[in-house]
């Protein structure tokens, strides 16, 4: 591909929130504009959500080191901070993961559909303030389409359920008016994030928690809830009814101590909800009058009856995507043709012109019924000349043999500065 298409993201999948959250782009314009000046990237689009920080651009040629440094100076980075978190890939590799992300593949929850309305938004976006041009433009066009298209035939996106919901739900059943409860999540990690988007969606008020108040904060700046200091918490699990805890703690937060205290001084009993792996919840708290403990094994047996039916579909669908990783392949490589083309079409037209005229005056004719038969006759000479070499230019480039487009644009004498999306 002459142009390569390029990703580089930051996402859930190698970094918790707290982590995510330090690469976040807050001046999208700006952003856009340093890329393309400092990145060597001609056109650019940024996906931004709570799990994920992606750019996708072209170019002829791109530099990684440069991205990352663009990056760095926008979020206010040093460059070695994306040595464990940034993920690269270009063309084909990049086709397929925006086709995973349309489809719904990569979420983290598998089929959600808030994703393919953010990427609308982005590649709309992109292309208002011309950030984007005809090759990315195209490509998202073409992913939304084939993502929408994969969604409604494979039904991946119905009933959709992950821990952080079920827990949510489970709560639900089990306190009646939750609205009216305390609520804490402690953790800001992959399922407190279920959970916080979850209860945020639901319109309940929560309270998070974490090692550093620093970490929660910066938690609830993306999925809501109040910040609280941990060691309040720690003292004061008799001031909640619902306790979400999702952590990776190597030891019991919530002892059995701790938990027979706050019940002498309560007189409502409390749900407990143990999402962390290893558990965190000291098992013996389910012995102790008006507490309820759910664990981690518990709710995820029962989300998996609900996550068998899409994960049977996930395969169907990385089979679709491969095969339409091809033919949106062929469509951008096919791109790169289109401005010669498009370039030549435009020349040999204005000589057609420019001769016709030359003809209509020598011949001094002014009947408009002959005029219009002379001009269609030219355009279809033209046409019959022209259409075959120039679908074979575009052959060409579908199938990846930029030497025949480079030694076309020499015949037709074509100048890459003259191209214009």
């Amino acid at each position: 591909m002459n142009q390569n298409i390029i990703n580089a993201r930051v996402t859930f999948r190698n970094s918790p929130i707290h982590i995510l959250e330090q690469f976040t782009i807050k001046d999208i314009e700006n952003a856009y504009e340093q890329f393309k000046k400092h990145s060597e990237l001609d056109e650019c689009v940024i996906i931004q959500t709570c799990n994920r920080i992606e750019l996708f651009g072209k170019s002829s040629t791109h530099n990684l080191d440069k991205i990352k440094k663009t990056w760095a100076s926008i979020a206010g980075l040093e460059e070695d901070a994306f040595n464990e978190n940034i993920e690269f890939v270009e063309n084909q590799e990049a086709l397929h993961h925006l086709l995973k992300l349309t489809s719904g593949l990569d979420s983290m929850v598998l089929g959600e559909e808030q994703i393919l309305g953010q990427i609308k938004n982005s590649i709309t976006s992109a292309r208002n303030i011309k950030a984007s041009g005809q090759h990315l433009n195209t490509l998202f066009d073409k992913a939304i389409r084939i993502g929408t298209r994969i969604r409604n035939s494979s039904g991946i996106g119905r009933g959709g359920i992950s821990v952080g919901s079920m827990a949510v739900k489970l709560a639900e059943e089990n306190i009646d008016e939750l609205k009216t409860k305390k609520t804490l999540l402690i953790g800001t990690g992959e399922v407190s994030t279920l959970v916080a988007k979850s209860l945020q969606r639901r319109g309940y008020a929560f309270d998070v928690t974490s090692r550093t108040i620093g970490r929660s904060q910066t938690f609830c700046e993306t999925m809501g809830g109040n910040p609280i200091k941990f060691e309040e918490v720690l003292s004061g699990f008799d001031n909640y009814d619902v306790l979400f805890v999702a952590t990776t703690a190597p030891y019991f937060l919530v002892t059995y101590e701790k938990i027979t205290e706050a019940m002498n001084n309560k007189n409502k009993g409390i749900m407990i909800l143990d999402l962390s792996n290893p558990r965190t919840v000291d098992e013996k708290v389910a012995t102790i009058g008006g507490v309820k403990l759910m664990n981690l094994d518990q709710i995820a047996e029962m989300v998996e009856k609900n996550m068998n039916a899409r994960l049977n579909k996930v395969k169907t669908i990385e089979n679709i995507i491969s095969e339409e990783v091809s033919i949106l392949e062929a469509s951008m490589k096919r791109l790169d043709a289109e401005p010669l083309v498009k370039d030549v079409f435009k020349n040999i037209e204005h000589l057609r012109e420019k001769e016709l005229r030359k003809a209509l005056q020598m011949l001094d004719e002014k009947d408009e019924r002959k005029i219009k038969i002379i001009e269609e006759l030219t355009k279809a000479v033209v046409e019959s000349i022209v259409s075959t070499p120039m679908n074979n230019i575009r052959k060409a480039s579908e199938q990846g043999k930029p030497d025949v487009v480079d030694l076309a644009s020499k015949l037709f004498d074509y100048k890459k500065h003259n191209q214009t999306d």
